[in-house]
């Protein structure tokens, strides 16, 4: 999921962090018997065009899909093969819906020369945008962001069979949409306008996601978040959304991370992620409460 308009803000990015649907190398340290005996069956994946070619696992409980290609203004070319494998999931997971689906942010104001999608018009919370380097601009751009995501799966995955099928905007209602929010991803840089702007961005997506019926979450590290966010105040519409967090490298480490703050105030943590057969897995939170002592007893990969 690297960025071709990668920023300077990535060159110290790199500590904790995990790239959603591009997993890296996974701790060898073996859980406990006794964790890995209660979290078999319960386990969650999250896959995109990297694993295209590859064999999904058949015991998900629940699946993420990545709706783009590494990049905002892109698609997933499997996006429709890896969403109908989601909906085969078993959902023995009660807490967590079984297809979800995370979409790439960014925001590319401070080089909007250099790319197509930069809107030059619009009028929102934050004024109107006139095609420059403004807060009302970026959070269009996410507003126009969020559409084309809209269009992608409304697109691709209209004319699946089944349950699999998301044919119209009644569809839409209550899907789970994850944003996820990391500094390989072109973002704005410099100082606190800039980290509102970015907030900005992600507004506008949410604001049309759940506009259409979605469940809206954020996915990044607390290290990531801080460098392209900073504090979120409460009259923004991320206050309160629900958080994903990942940098876990092993069963016990996900565990443990459910204890961590969430990316804003008055969300959870409901899902972490882990890496394992360099694959992204996750944990919901709900059902790992009931281990939170054993994990806290050991290291958190």
């Amino acid at each position: 999921m690297r960025s071709i308009l990668r920023t300077a803000v990535v060159a110290t990015a790199a500590v904790g962090a995990a790239v959603l649907g591009a997993p890296a190398t996974a701790s060898a340290e073996e859980p406990r018997p006794e964790l890995r005996s209660t979290v078999e069956g319960t386990v969650g994946y999250d896959v995109s065009y990297p694993q295209c070619d590859r064999t999904l696992p058949d015991d998900a409980a629940f699946a993420v899909i990545g709706v783009n290609g590494g990049i905002a203004t892109t698609e997933n070319p499997c996006l429709a093969d890896q969403w109908e494998w989601a909906n085969d999931s078993s959902g023995a997971e009660p807490a967590q819906p079984r297809a979800q689906l995370y979409v790439n942010t960014a925001n590319p104001g401070e080089v909007r020369e250099q790319v197509t999608t930069w809107p030059s018009r619009g009028v929102n919370r934050y004024g109107a945008c006139d095609g420059g380097n403004s807060a009302a601009c970026s959070y269009e751009y996410g507003v126009e962001r969020a559409e084309n995501d809209v269009r992608i799966v409304l697109d691709t995955l209209g004319d699946l069979d089944g349950d699999a099928a998301i044919e119209d905007p009644a569809d839409l209602v209550g899907l789970r949409w994850w944003l996820d929010v990391e500094t390989m991803n072109t973002w704005q840089t410099d100082g606190a306008a800039a980290q509102r702007n970015n907030r900005a961005t992600l507004e506008g997506m949410t604001d049309h996601l759940e506009s259409v019926g979605g469940r809206v979450g954020l996915y990044s590290t607390g290290y990531q978040w801080g460098e392209i966010v900073g504090d979120v105040p409460s009259w923004s519409s991320l206050h309160g959304l629900d958080s994903w967090l990942a940098g876990a490298r092993s069963i016990r480490g996900a565990v443990a991370n459910c204890a961590d703050e969430p990316l804003v105030d008055g969300g959870r943590v409901v899902l972490t992620q882990y890496v394992e057969d360099d694959l992204d897995h996750n944990r919901s939170c709900v059902a790992d409460a009931r281990w939170a002592g054993s994990a806290a007893s050991g290291s958190r990969d």
